[in-house]
């Protein structure tokens, strides 16, 4: 074999050792005796420096590693933890009424709980094992990963920097849960299963929340809702129907990058 060959072959298996050594591993909790799972992706800085953190959540019926190569914030940020949780079989409102697909608790108490606690675990092992940015751990979603996200928003909204659910609307009881945060909301006009005026009345309500004013244009797609305490509404509305667009998850990304949590008031 050639020196020039033997070089390729080198920088081939250097090349695919460091894609391998990059990818998301896949680790395990027990949360009241139920085995959860995740994909987890920390680049080796996060074992010294404060790191941010990006969980993601799938929609209803998705997998861990689809939403890794759909979302892939471990590519487009790799300076942050990447965080890909894995459902459980959970009955869906829009569809599988009989659970057999996995998915997340929709509201306070739904399924005792156990996605809330199971995040609670997952947050306490990050900040065991690595230095986590406390001022910048964010939450999104995509469908009933969305939904959860809000929830996450309205239950845990304290940890929590930004949010950014996709193709989701929040639940009413949520309301009054919901403290101002900046939030990015994705939605498709024609989506066919969480209906647009759904998502628009969601929209309509964080504004408020959030104290803001008139939109403006943002990017492709995009308006920003500025606030006046620091908590702006972002919508991204694409013409299409409940998917996620593929250049959707570099523009939640840029939005996490801007914001940090707040210190709460003293008291």
């Amino acid at each position: 074999m050639s020196r020039v060959a033997i070089a390729v072959v080198l920088v081939v298996f250097t090349w695919n050792s460091v894609r391998a050594a990059d990818d998301p591993a896949r680790l395990e909790w027990n949360v009241e005796g139920v085995t959860r799972e995740a994909l987890v992706y920390a680049p080796a800085a996060a074992k010294s420096t404060p790191s941010p953190v990006v969980f993601c959540f799938h929609g209803h019926g998705g997998r861990m590693k689809h939403a890794a190569a759909t979302f892939a914030y471990h590519t487009h940020w790799p300076q942050a933890i990447a965080v890909y949780m894995q459902g459980l079989n959970t009955p869906g409102v829009l569809t599988d009424p009989e659970g057999k697909k996995p998915g997340w608790q929709k509201t306070f108490g739904d399924q005792g709980d156990r996605d809330l606690k199971f995040f609670d675990a997952v947050l306490a092992t990050l900040k065991k094992d690595y230095k986590v940015d406390d001022t910048r751990v964010y939450a999104t979603g995509h469908s009933n990963g969305g939904g959860f996200t809000y929830l996450l928003w309205a239950a845990r909204g304290e940890v929590l920097a930004a949010v950014a659910p996709c193709a989701a609307a929040a639940k009413p009881e949520f309301k009054r849960h919901l403290k101002p945060k900046p939030v990015l909301h994705m939605a498709g006009e024609n989506d066919p299963l969480v209906r647009f005026a759904w998502q628009q009345r969601t929209i309509d309500e964080l504004r408020k929340i959030n104290s803001c004013g008139e939109g403006q244009p943002c990017g492709e797609h995009g308006t920003l809702y500025p606030s006046p305490i620091g908590t702006p509404v972002v919508t991204y509305i694409h013409p299409g129907g409940h998917e996620l667009p593929r250049n959707v998850p570099p523009v939640i990304v840029r939005f996490f990058q801007e914001h940090v949590r707040q210190p709460a008031p003293s008291s």
